[in-house]
């Protein structure tokens, strides 16, 4: 667990320097969001399309996927009905919550952890590529439509992180391989997301906390109830019914214990809807997951 407490904490120093940044206004007012559009635009699809482009397309045929895509899929079902037929929320507030619900830190947290925990870097592959391939593009068309005209389809193409994972995909499914020197100035834009997106969340809890600003108790609560224990509980549950190895069965229910990715505020940001509860929520999940993943490694380890 020594690399989850490193990660984490290293993690924790990151948005407490946004969050100091904030509070001395030293980046001026309008930090936050131009850091979530150069997160949003530039950092995360260069990322992206090396991730991707470099990913075992093999392994989303592999038992740990369905796992892994059947639980999460299961999770984002049950926030959009509960947030739209119980709360009677929104469209684009349904999704911002259904990605606080479901959309995990598989890149901050999660890789590290399969480095020293699980000892297999490939394990956060599955989450990865089923975030960026599904979770992902169907949030960004809801939240596109709501916020200008045109078609879905224009509009989704249009969007940077949709393409990145799009052309890293054909670039992985290829039979040859581009020289790895076309990546590396991908590589060094997108080494600055994970610290940008941490930045941003450190200014966003910076924001003096008023009724308005908070986050609906009732969404937060749904948001950490289904990220910390329901997806867990799915995720060893269809595990064990599909007879996974011990290491494998650790790999999924290690990577559905995860928290909110900060991301997931980038991109409320980005679209203006729901972002105290992906501040929150985000806040929340990274604070629980410490007990979780002890839990986890303890049960399965």
């Amino acid at each position: 667990m020594g690399a989850v407490v490193t990660a984490l904490g290293t993690m924790g120093a990151v948005v407490a320097l946004g969050w100091l940044l904030a509070r001395q206004r030293v980046l001026g007012e309008r930090a936050a969001p131009v850091l979530a559009r150069v997160v949003f635009a530039v950092a995360t699809p260069a990322l992206l399309l090396t991730t991707v482009a470099h990913a075992d397309l093999h392994l989303l045929l592999s038992r740990q996927a369905v796992v892994t895509w059947t639980s999460t899929v299961a999770v984002a079902v049950v926030a959009v009905l509960v947030l739209r037929f119980v709360l009677r929320r929104q469209a684009a507030d349904v999704t911002v919550g259904t990605l606080a619900s479901s959309y995990v830190n598989a890149g901050n947290i999660g890789l590290p952890l399969a480095v020293y925990l699980l000892d297999d870097p490939v394990a956060v592959v599955p989450t990865l590529l089923f975030q960026l391939l599904v979770l992902a593009p169907i949030a960004f068309a809801v939240l596109d439509r709501g916020s200008r005209g045109g078609s879905v389809l224009r509009r989704t193409l249009s969007n940077p992180i949709i393409v990145a994972t799009l052309v890293g995909l054909l670039l992985a499914a290829m039979p040859w391989s581009l020289p790895e020197v076309v990546y590396e100035p991908f590589r060094l834009v997108g080494a600055a997301a994970a610290p940008l997106a941490l930045l941003t969340f450190g200014m966003a809890l910076a924001v003096p906390r008023t009724v308005d600003s908070a986050a609906p108790r009732a969404d937060l609560a749904l948001a950490v109830g289904l990220r910390a224990v329901l997806h867990p509980l799915l995720a060893w549950g269809l595990g064990t019914a599909l007879v996974l190895p011990r290491h494998a069965l650790l790999a999924v229910v290690a990577m559905a214990a995860l928290p909110t990715a900060q991301n997931v505020l980038v991109y409320a940001m980005q679209y203006r809807h729901g972002e105290a509860l992906a501040r929150d929520a985000g806040l929340v999940t990274t604070v629980l997951c410490v007990p979780v993943l002890l839990v986890v490694a303890a049960t399965l380890g």
